[in-house]
């Protein structure tokens, strides 16, 4: 669905002189990364944004009219090869991320109007390239969607039940009602 630009930011578009920025939302197990396409911190909605500058990038953000999972990638360069290790072993898949588009004020002191959500998803991999003092971390996305291609392995007996839903007896009587014949309005025989 094609996210629509509120007046304000449509206006903006046509200035003379644009400030576009990009804000990235990345929730690993040990806490939340927030990012922003700037210099310097960022505060937004009570938050702290690390600016990143020139070291971070997004891939292309596709939207498509079928329904179809697409993905994103974020890469982030000039990491010390020192902080490596902190990222290399979090498990980041399933986890959270989220990327917004926001234009700056004239005199860069907030927002011309609320950030507009480009992509919400999950993170997928991550990818360090190291090239000895200075490496190189990128990081893949995907859509929501991709869970609808994902096999679905729930069985309706009453141990896959008992594995959701401990206690719970219902499936425990689906083998005597296989043969069970239950007659509707009419007297018993």
């Amino acid at each position: 669905m094609t996210q629509r630009l509120s007046a304000p930011l449509a206006a903006e578009t046509g200035r003379p002189v644009v400030r576009p920025v990009l804000l990235a939302l990345f929730d690993f197990a040990g806490g939340e990364v927030r990012v922003w396409s700037g210099v310097g911190d960022l505060v937004w909605e009570g938050r702290t944004w690390i600016g990143v500058g020139s070291f971070g990038t997004v891939g292309p953000i596709e939207e498509t009219t079928e329904v179809r999972a697409t993905g994103a990638r974020f890469q982030l360069s000039g990491v010390p090869s020192g902080l490596l290790n902190e990222v290399v072993g979090l498990n980041v898949q399933g986890r959270r991320a989220r990327l917004w588009l926001a234009f700056m004020a004239e005199d860069w002191g907030g927002f011309v109007d609320a950030p507009v959500p480009l992509f919400d998803g999950r993170m997928d991999m991550v990818e360090v390239t190291d090239g000895g003092r200075i490496a190189t971390i990128a990081l893949a996305a995907e859509n929501r969607l991709r869970d609808l291609e994902r096999p679905r392995l729930r069985r309706y007996t009453s141990q896959d039940q008992q594995s959701e839903f401990p206690g719970d007896l219902g499936f425990d009587f689906v083998p005597e009602l296989q043969e069970l014949e239950i007659r509707w309005g009419a007297p018993a025989a």
